[in-house]
């Protein structure tokens, strides 16, 4: 059943990469300087989020002409997500965080390492080393773009965007977009930058408690003290396999006596809360909150258009008694995540949005499970071809679990569940990952 992968010993430390040229680009055409309102999930989401996009070489693109081609069609997509090429500003007058679309431009780095693809590990495997692939710009741009090619002909795309500007399916749009403008087609999906669609109502109606969320007041650092916080204790990465027979026995499991259905996402979210909760010291009277993303696009009324380019996800939540992730059923603890994806409903998604405008929150909770699993990253089709692989940057930060895509899957519908704990909590959640498995 579910393995364990690579550790840290066996990838490369340093991918001696070089920055060849460093550069400012801007919209093909001249666009109107203007403000541009961010919702209330926009403005939660103020951090920069960073993904990795890697090739095998392509005899029939050079990487002087994938730089050239992927350049001339970033200064495209500029023109059609304007405000990408502006800055995070706070107004002046209304407070509220917005985006100055100034055009002052996206940042694009071209770079090279000495290594080989194959010489640097397992792609999927959480290398710390990935950074040297990312750009940081001073001057904080919406988006940066470095392109970085290997001593094999491969290379990597690394983007850094804020996440104010993209939830995971409307960057996955831009990338479509990005990838039809590069071979000189048309746009895959025309974008819909009105997230007005989520503004708060007005007056704001809170019909629903959010316990989940910590108001920045209460806590003594703010939101420093959030879940997405990088740990500052020293942590061990893993990365756990669950293969597609062992999410069907999942799924068998949670039937229960229900004999109900359940998506492979709620028992993979299930199983893992339950390992986490369970794999530091605990009081069995007190509670644990596992936090998971819900995308609401089809569950307002109306839904949000298609091509919607901004960020339309909220987080869910589920409770429950450490005895009870303990000592109770598997299907009782995999019916609590679905309950909290479906209370998120037109009203509930409202509620939580008019909540941002009477007093910010931020999420709280023993582990935020990110998942990258379905975004479909790697089914981008560039000139140059798909990604052989695509994945966050990942951060020290002990309480997200991340799913993603098993790297070369084939036709296993499998996952990778890549976990950062201190050693004596990794060593705990291994344990009880496979012993969980194991009674299923």
């Amino acid at each position: 059943m579910g393995t364990s992968c690579l550790k840290s010993a066996s990838v490369v430390q340093d991918l001696k990469v070089t920055i060849h040229k460093t550069s400012t680009i801007f919209p093909s055409k001249e666009m109107e300087k203007k403000s541009f309102f961010l919702s209330n999930i926009d403005r939660v989401v103020n951090f920069d989020v960073d993904t990795l996009h890697f090739f095998a070489a392509n005899k029939a693109f050079s990487f002087q002409k994938v730089a050239e081609k992927l350049k001339k069609a970033l200064e495209d997509a500029l023109v059609h997500y304007s405000f990408l090429a502006g800055r995070l500003r706070l107004n002046p007058e209304t407070k509220r965080l917005e985006i100055d679309c100034n055009a002052k431009g996206a940042a694009f780095v071209v770079a090279s390492s000495k290594h080989k693809l194959s010489e640097i590990g397992d792609l999927a495997y959480p290398n710390p080393a990935y950074a040297q692939l990312i750009h940081k710009s001073q001057d904080l741009p919406l988006c940066a773009v470095q392109l970085t090619s290997f001593d094999c002909g491969g290379f990597a795309m690394g983007f850094t965007t804020s996440h104010a500007a993209f939830d995971g399916l409307s960057f996955k749009t831009f990338l479509d977009n990005l990838a039809a403008l590069a071979a000189n087609k048309p746009l895959a999906v025309i974008p819909c930058h009105d997230r007005h669609l989520l503004a708060a109502r007005s007056p704001p109606r809170v019909t629903f408690p959010n316990p989940e969320l910590i108001k920045l007041d209460q806590s003594p650092t703010g939101i420093e003290s959030s879940v997405f916080d990088a740990s500052k204790e020293e942590v061990d990465f893993r990365i756990l396999k669950l293969t597609s027979k062992d999410i069907l026995s999942l799924k068998e499991k949670a039937k229960g006596s229900t004999n109900a259905s359940n998506s492979g996402f709620n028992v993979i979210t299930a199983h893992i809360w339950r390992c986490k909760a369970l794999s530091a010291p605990y009081d069995p009277a007190g509670s644990s909150t596992v936090l998971f993303a819900v995308d609401i696009r089809s569950k307002l009324n109306p839904p949000l258009p298609e091509g919607f380019a901004g960020n339309a996800v909220l987080t869910a939540y589920a409770s429950a008694k450490y005895e009870e992730l303990e000592k109770g059923e598997f299907s009782r603890l995999v019916e609590m995540v679905k309950e909290g994806a479906e209370r998120m409903s037109d009203e509930y998604a409202r509620s939580f949005i008019d909540r941002g405008e009477l007093r910010d929150g931020f999420p709280r909770g023993d582990v935020l499970v990110s998942s990258w699993w379905r975004l479909g990253f790697e089914k981008v089709e560039y000139p140059w071809g798909k990604p052989k692989y695509c994945c966050p940057l990942v951060h020290h930060r002990k309480d997200i679990i991340l799913l993603i895509p098993p790297f070369g899957a084939g036709g296993d519908d499998g996952i990778n569940i890549i976990v950062a704990l201190p050693p004596k909590e990794m060593e705990k959640f291994e344990t009880l990952f496979h012993m969980f498995l194991r009674s299923v």
